[in-house]
């Protein structure tokens, strides 16, 4: 069968760096297509090339019979290749309504076209026909992600391809989108879907293309990517770089079980509290770090939070879970004071911090990161660190720094010390001289973890820490919030939509559904609640379980291309 689109020898580089190294790929028309690997390996930037968002400095694209080299992404959108990028990709100053007039742009000459298209997106989203006068930039993270979804999926086109397709989402969203994007693959659109959870991607299609290090590694049905564990037990964090030549795959020790189903975060002689159990937490006597008193907040005539009411204790990590729209992020816009409650109070450590600005919040040690990480591109891991340092600066006059006077000097140094334990905590040892615009997602959220850090939290909040971040990295994940908790002794209070990230690492769980409290318990108990299930989790079990140790990986597998015969024993590049 003669390839629909087909990628030979493609190299391409930012800058001076090159990250892509002779990627080869071809895709039948219909086909719907898997590309798996670590962050940084080069997933993104193949998407970008095939779209023309950059040109290869090396290489072929063609689109059937048709070069696509040279083009701009807008005559490859109109020969019918469309792409959902990774992340936020709406106008956050126009309505949802603008946003999708503003994507149908390949209809503007067929107006009615426009408007059953834009109906038919509105039906698989009704939340969005909900708020199609909302200005974007105050959706959820969520609805932005189904908004962007829409603006791809309003032009029909031939090829779509998606960049990380449960990014933000609730379960039960996930599990709508599988089904339409299997309903979009069968009607013969061809699909490539970049997706952060294997298990997720090999649910949803029968081959598999896994890149590491900006090369094809494995070519091949689904089912037989199981049979390589040294790809798919990627050392969290490792492999992010250029290659010169054929390299080994890096993989995790298989001497023991431990290493599958609690991955280490790195040397465990560096890091020894990696994979110890995790003792019960117990409220007994525990002191309130963090409590939120029938709190509420409206917009307009609509109520985003309705008399929620929280404690977090002392050592204690607490999951706040809830459907996309849910409050989640404006309840923590509201403990860290970047919104003001209409009613009810906030506590900080015994304090009523109502009243008080996210930086005097933060000066009675309440720590927090946002969805996107909002860090310094040209600076390196180490200099962002330390400028979130800057109120632990004892020496603030500049000419002393200019001059070395001694006392600046120590300042400095003392500085840089607490970098330096930073850097060891998050295991960024291998990437601290990297500037933030080099790194890959999973390395960026830790490093925006590491500046809440700096601010010596006794609260930490983190909202979404997985979302971006590879399904193994995100199964290492877990060990490293317990040791933050353990070492730093902060309580922990995360936002989040990975449940088995959840249950691994909360001691509670509280459900948020229309701005009111659903549910709250422990992991287990919240989990089994039918009322969350009908309102959150849904019914599908990979989209609950977008991570997973590997004796799920393999019952999602099973499940992927039942008909294929596991044959084993593939090489790098193409199975046997």
């Amino acid at each position: 069968m003669t390839a629909f689109l087909e990628c030979n020898d493609l190299h391409v580089s930012y800058g001076q760096v090159e990250v892509l190294f002779g990627v080869d790929l071809e895709i039948s028309q219909g086909e719907m297509v898997a590309l798996l690997g670590v962050n940084g390996a080069g997933k993104s930037t193949v998407l970008r090339a095939i779209c023309g968002l950059i040109q290869p400095t090396k290489g072929s694209i063609k689109l059937g019979q048709y070069s696509a080299l040279g083009h701009g992404p807008e005559r490859i959108a109109e020969a019918g290749v469309m792409m959902v990028p990774g992340g936020r990709g709406v106008f956050p100053t126009l309505t949802v309504g603008e946003n999708l007039q503003v994507a149908g742009w390949l209809s503007r000459k067929d107006p009615s076209e426009f408007a059953r298209e834009k109906a038919r997106v509105l039906q698989m989203f009704p939340v969005l026909e909900d708020r199609i006068d909302q200005i974007a930039g105050n959706l959820s993270g969520g609805e932005q992600q189904m908004l962007t979804l829409s603006q791809a999926f309003i032009n029909r086109p031939q090829i779509l391809m998606i960049d990380e397709l449960s990014l933000g989402l609730a379960p039960v969203i996930v599990a709508q989108l599988i089904d339409v994007v299997k309903a979009i693959n069968a009607a013969g659109t061809t699909v490539i879907l970049v997706e952060q959870s294997i298990n997720l991607a090999l649910d949803l299609c029968q081959r598999a293309v896994f890149m590491e290090r900006g090369e094809v590694r494995f070519d091949g049905p689904s089912a037989d990517l199981l049979n390589h564990p040294e790809l798919l037990r990627a050392v969290f964090l490792e492999g992010v770089g250029p290659s010169s030549g054929e390299k080994p795959v890096t993989v995790l020790p298989t001497t023991s079980a431990v290493d599958i189903d609690n991955p280490t975060i790195s040397d465990p002689e560096i890091h020894p509290n990696a994979t110890r159990a995790r003792a019960p937490f117990r409220l007994d006597g525990a002191d309130i770090a963090l409590e939120t008193k029938n709190i509420s907040v409206r917009f307009g005539g609509i109520k985003a939070i309705d008399d929620v009411s929280i404690q977090l204790h002392q050592g204690e990590v607490l999951g706040i879970i809830g459907a996309n729209g849910a409050g989640k992020t404006t309840f923590f816009d509201l403990i860290s004071g970047f919104i003001t409650p209409d009613t009810g109070q906030v506590i900080l450590d015994g304090l009523d911090v109502t009243q008080m600005n996210p930086e005097q919040r933060a000066a009675r040690r309440l720590g927090r990161s946002f969805q996107d990480a909002l860090l310094f591109p040209s600076l390196t891991i180490r200099e962002t660190i330390a400028v979130s340092l800057e109120r632990h600066i004892e020496v603030r006059d500049p000419i002393s720094s200019l001059f070395s006077i001694p006392i600046a000097r120590r300042s400095e140094k003392e500085v840089y010390r607490k970098v330096d334990q930073l850097i060891e905590l998050m295991g960024l040892g291998p990437f601290v001289h990297k500037f933030l615009s080099e790194l890959s997602t999973g390395t960026r959220r830790l490093v925006d973890i590491a500046c809440s850090l700096a601010h010596d939290p006794k609260v930490l909040m983190l909202d979404e820490p997985a979302a971006g971040v590879a399904q193994k990295e995100v199964e290492a994940l877990g060990p490293l919030l317990l040791r933050i908790r353990d070492e730093t002794g902060a309580s922990l209070l995360i936002v989040e939509h990975d449940m088995p990230l959840i249950k691994d690492v909360a001691d509670r769980v509280v459900v948020l559904d229309a701005g009111s409290q659903l549910a709250s318990g422990t992991p287990d108990e919240v989990m089994s609640n039918p009322v969350v299930i009908a309102a959150y989790l849904g019914g599908d079990p990979t989209a609950i379980a977008r991570s997973g140790s590997g004796d799920r990986l393999a019952r999602v597998g099973a499940q992927t291309a039942p008909g294929i015969q596991q044959t084993g024993g593939g090489v790098a590049g193409k199975p046997n």
